[in-house]
């Protein structure tokens, strides 16, 4: 105990105890304080693009939503998604990584749902 030398005997042994227990208990607090602060987002529902909600979007606004695309994530996603092309033979004819091929398709993807599920609100709103 680092705190023993700093007890003096003729003040009360149960407040100079309390006093380093409060200490401690803020301290172990402080070191822990960034797991008190999670959120659990297990139990949220997640929103995802149905295949319905695309059937109800017209091929322009599809097409569009790809063509606002960086150009990086565009080309991967036309080749894989559109055209059927596998990671590695997107990252031969790229000279890119598969390790890229893969993330730029998920960026993609991402991005589009995004974009297609804004899409999807503002037609609701207009509608609603």
């Amino acid at each position: 105990m680092s705190n023993a030398d700093k007890y003096i005997p003729s003040l009360s042994f149960r407040g100079w105890l309390r006093k380093i227990m409060i200490n401690a208990c803020i301290d172990n607090y402080r070191r822990n304080e960034k797991h008190y602060h999670n959120v659990d987002i297990s139990h949220m529902k997640i929103e995802q693009l149905t295949p319905d909600i695309l059937s109800n979007m017209s091929e322009e606004v599809i097409i569009r939503a790809i063509q606002q695309l960086p150009p990086s994530y565009q080309i991967v996603f036309n080749l894989h998604a559109i055209e059927g092309y596998q990671h590695d033979e997107i990252a031969q004819k790229l000279n890119i990584s598969v390790g890229t091929s893969k993330s730029n398709l998920n960026v993609a993807r991402t991005k589009l749902k995004k974009a297609l599920s804004l899409e999807f609100e503002k037609k609701i709103e207009e509608n609603g």
